[in-house]
């Protein structure tokens, strides 16, 4: 079984409202939950409990689409709200993350680190520090744990940061973006995504749902050509749909009608009528 680290700040784990956005349902994506590998649902990673959408989904539904008959496990470690000082080395984030890391690691093969992280220090020229800080932080995780060859796809902060709402404390992301840009022209199997005509949530900081969709799917394509995706993807809205309106198989569709009894959602008669097909 393949796995992915997904660390950072809020729109790594996902701030996407839910009901913006068709359900993913994939038999062959799990996440690591309680210490054990649980078929995908959103949210992924909840770390707060606003957690929604994340753009990890279609990551992972993109490379099982490419890898058919595959698995592959997400390995939730985002924090909301985090600054990268919270993610030093011996700060308990970084901590979880090895930990969360090491467990996974005994029952797959970690291929991928996904970071998205910034909003937090686009302020009080924090960017100036950034540089060095990321360095010591990825470097000490991936010899740590042995991920040298191991690419690192890193997103850029979105341009409609300091301009409203939440927003607004972060005015400095394109100093940070540019420091991310120089952080991955100077580092192997590292590769940043643009951010280029995704959109946020009434808050201001937070992508929305759809636009986490459609970064998820260009974190991929970075991950899958290991090179940078400096532009939205061709077509991407309509691989957004296409993943989303796909036949679920008769495992993925229990999954779907558990979880819509369970949720209160639909009565148990409706769920056994629609396991055997009557109405």
């Amino acid at each position: 079984m393949k796995s992915i680290l997904m660390i950072g700040q809020s729109n790594m784990a996902g701030r996407g409202f839910i009901a913006d956005v068709a359900p993913l349902i994939n038999e062959h994506v799990f996440m690591l939950r309680n210490g054990r590998w649980q078929m995908m649902a959103e949210p992924i990673n909840p770390d707060r409990s606003v957690a929604g959408i994340s753009l990890a989904a279609t990551f992972a539904d993109a490379w099982s689409h490419d890898n058919p008959g595959e698995q592959i496990g997400l390995i939730p470690c985002a924090e909301g709200g985090s600054s990268l000082e919270d993610w030093n080395v011996d700060g308990h984030l970084f901590r979880h993350a090895l930990s969360e890391a090491r467990f996974a690691m005994e029952t797959s093969e970690i291929i991928g680190i996904l970071w998205h992280q910034g909003e937090s220090d686009s302020h009080s020229g924090l960017h100036q520090s950034y540089y060095d800080k990321l360095s010591v932080n990825m470097r000490t995780l991936k010899d740590t744990l042995q991920l040298h060859a191991v690419p690192l796809i890193i997103g850029e902060l979105g341009d409609f940061l300091g301009k409203s709402g939440f927003g607004l404390y972060s005015s400095e992301y394109k100093e940070i973006n540019h420091v991310l840009r120089h952080y991955t022209n100077d580092h192997t199997n590292t590769y940043i995504v643009s951010s280029q005509l995704l959109t946020s949530n009434p808050d201001g900081i937070h992508m929305d749902a759809v636009s986490l969709r459609r970064f998820g799917l260009r974190y991929y394509a970075a991950f899958k050509e290991q090179k940078n995706v400096d532009e939205p993807l061709k077509n991407e809205m309509d691989m957004v749909m296409a993943i989303e309106s796909r036949t679920l198989t008769p495992n993925e569709t229990m999954h779907d009608l558990t979880t819509k009894l369970a949720k209160g959602k639909i009565d148990y008669q409706t769920f056994t009528e629609s396991l055997t097909g009557k109405s």
